[in-house]
């Protein structure tokens, strides 16, 4: 846990550390109410960047509307967490750079943070963690009453020894953090479960969404991606495209452009509509709301990490963050003081009862 809170700290601040520690070119600067360039000249813009490369996703950029990204791999079926991110204009449709941020401390403490660096078995290990690490809250309100009953709330006991005062301080920070250390802690292990909740998702409603078309051959020649892009903006009024999945990646079929769209309010700007796209015909063939286990993924990744309220509510999770490392630190050394005088206690009693039975010391 100790780990988890450290290596969270600096992610709630990750876009405003990339932008001090890595420069990046700018996107040219553009009249509002500018149109975006057309996304089939944009994605052959970026393909020219990478030779022998295939696009595997769009993405707009959530934090800078006027940049966007192409994913691209060695294969359509390749693993995608190993593709180059090819960031591109917006608005002109030109490359900017082809940012590797595997190097980035940021990249480093999130990897830490959601797997430690163990893929799929590190991340349901940190998923255990958060478990007991609620079950150790919940006991923890269990046991605060009948221990403070003698003692007025947020008791500071200043005369008495350091380990008392120690023991008083932890008890209240963490009986005021009960609210929040819990909602951090089971919205993590939420996050942790997020591969198994895509293998859920593919082989549930995506695979009814396309059951029909799962015969087909994947087509010789794509429609056009904007206007593909186009269709689903028009079927799904009030969402703006978010990222589109290609034919035979992991968030689509064979056959169909997945278009993943968000709403505009702080809640449903995370949550995600795909719109399935014929790759062939360029026609509408099917659109849901996601089911509630992907929802409540979606709710969860905002919420552990404080970016849906701004700059104050980033201030105000990085505060009860360095609280909560207090609060961990304060109770390993309370532990250890309490082993460390058990142990004490327990040799007293060895030596007293010695003296008294010259047979034990022999």
């Amino acid at each position: 846990m100790l780990l988890l809170c450290i290596t969270g700290l600096p992610l709630i601040f990750h876009e405003q550390i990339d932008d001090l520690l890595h420069s990046q070119v700018k996107p040219a600067d553009v009249p509002p109410g500018t149109p975006p360039a057309n996304l089939d000249r944009l994605l052959g813009n970026a393909l020219a960047q990478a030779p022998g490369k295939v696009p595997h996703f769009l993405i707009w950029d959530r934090d800078d509307p006027s940049a966007m990204f192409v994913s691209v791999g060695p294969t359509i079926d390749a693993d995608p967490t190993n593709n180059l991110l090819i960031r591109m204009d917006t608005h002109s449709g030109a490359y900017l750079d082809a940012p590797d941020v595997t190097g980035r401390f940021t990249y480093i403490m999130l990897k830490l943070h959601t797997d430690m660096f163990a893929g799929l078995p590190g991340k349901l290990f940190l998923g255990l963690m958060g478990i007991l690490f609620c079950v150790a809250i919940i006991s923890g309100i269990v046991v605060y009453a009948p221990s403070m009953r003698k003692l007025r709330f947020g008791a500071y006991r200043a005369r008495r020894t350091r380990v008392v005062r120690w023991l008083d301080v932890h008890n209240l920070a963490g009986i005021l953090l009960v609210a929040w250390t819990l909602v951090v802690g089971f919205t993590g292990v939420i996050n942790t479960w997020a591969d198994l909740v895509l293998k859920m998702w593919q082989f549930g409603q995506l695979a009814e969404m396309t059951a029909q078309y799962k015969d087909r051959p994947v087509p010789s020649k794509l429609t056009s991606l904007n206007a593909a892009v186009e269709v689903a903006t028009h079927a799904v009024p009030g969402m703006t495209p978010s990222f589109v999945a290609f034919p035979g990646t992991l968030f689509s079929s064979k056959s169909h452009y997945a278009v993943f769209l968000h709403g505009d309010t702080p809640l449903t700007s995370r949550l995600l509509k795909p719109a399935l796209i014929d790759a062939e015909t360029g026609k509408l063939t099917d659109t849901r709301d996601m089911p509630w286990y992907v929802t409540t993924l979606f709710v969860s990744q905002p919420l552990h990490f404080g970016d849906y309220g701004g700059m104050p509510l980033k201030i105000v999770w990085a505060l009860l963050d360095i609280l909560t490392i207090f609060i961990l630190v304060t109770g390993v050394y309370l532990w250890m003081r309490r082993r460390k005088a058990g142990v004490s206690q327990e040799r007293a009693i060895a030596n007293a009862a010695s003296i008294d039975n010259p047979a034990l010391s022999s």
